[in-house]
């Protein structure tokens, strides 16, 4: 099974679109946001997932790299929901990029809910073995994802979604007005 088949599996049914690009840094996100990425485009949630390729940055700057494009995908879409998806671990036993990303981890969990209403959610604990370490059976490079750890990763957001997507009462009579 392929991420491929995993995204037209679960996200393509929900009209979802991926604006990621493989390498991506924030600033990059941050650069296409602020020339145009967001217009046209009315989506009832955003999921944010970047951060991974900032490892020569401190903790300070990533996170601080994520929570501006978080206020700035509020500001721009402002009746969009925003989940934000914690930094994974990486290296197959515990090292400095893997405290790094727990640390960026710690500072998004703390500074989100000041923005607003921001989800996180830290999906990499999952990963890490009580002796420390990860597998090459859910990240093949104990960096990126392999198929079945993406497929565990794409359904619970997949879940998470569809019960984002939910109206209540007051938004259902709201969008028939």
């Amino acid at each position: 099974m392929s991420q491929d088949q995993v995204w037209r599996e679960l996200f393509s049914p929900l009209h979802a679109l991926n604006f990621g690009i493989g390498g991506d840094t924030t600033c990059n996100v941050l650069w296409r946001l602020q020339n145009g990425e967001l217009e046209n485009i009315r989506p009832r949630v955003v999921v944010l997932w970047v951060g991974t390729n900032n490892h020569e940055h401190t903790a300070d700057q990533v996170a601080g790299g994520i929570l501006a494009i978080a206020q700035l995908v509020m500001t721009h879409l402002p009746k969009s929901k925003i989940i934000v998806l914690g930094l994974l671990p990486r290296g197959e036993f515990p090292n400095p990029l893997r405290e790094k990303n727990a640390a960026v981890n710690n500072l998004l969990r703390a500074s989100l809910p000041r923005l607003g209403p921001v989800q996180f959610i830290d999906m990499g604990g999952s990963f890490v073995h009580s002796d420390g370490t990860i597998s090459s059976r859910d990240m093949f490079d104990f960096l990126h994802l392999t198929a079945s750890a993406y497929r565990t990763i794409s359904t619970t957001l997949h879940e998470m979604l569809l019960q984002m997507w939910e109206e209540t009462p007051q938004e259902r009579r709201a969008s028939l007005v």
